[in-house]
């Protein structure tokens, strides 16, 4: 029998937890989970049980701003005959807006 792995806090996760989400659903995850600097595993812990999501700038971080900012601008180009903005294109801006808002803190 192999040993127990624990985490960096001295827990022993045994459970797995599995659900299925759309692949925006799973966009709109996964550039959270890039933006918060955080594993995934991490991020949606901390989601579920209502924590706060701290951002600690680093160069990965910054890179996630980066490409998430080029997407959008992208996205806006390509709507801006007048079309009609998507719900995911506004919870990226936002999510964007408040991960650069909490770094102007540090």
């Amino acid at each position: 029998m192999s040993a127990k792995n624990l985490d960096s806090k001295g827990r022993f996760r045994a459970r797995t937890i599995g659900f299925r989400v759309s692949p925006e659903e799973d966009k709109l995850i996964n550039s959270a989970v890039a933006l918060s600097g955080m594993t995934k595993q991490d991020y949606i812990v901390k989601r579920l049980l209502c924590r706060d999501v701290v951002v600690q700038g680093n160069p990965r971080v910054y890179k996630a701003l980066k490409n998430q900012l080029a997407e959008v601008l992208a996205e806006l180009k390509r709507i801006e005959n007048g079309a009609n903005i998507d719900t995911e294109l506004l919870e990226t801006i936002r999510l964007i807006n408040t991960t650069l808002y909490g770094l102007k803190g540090e």
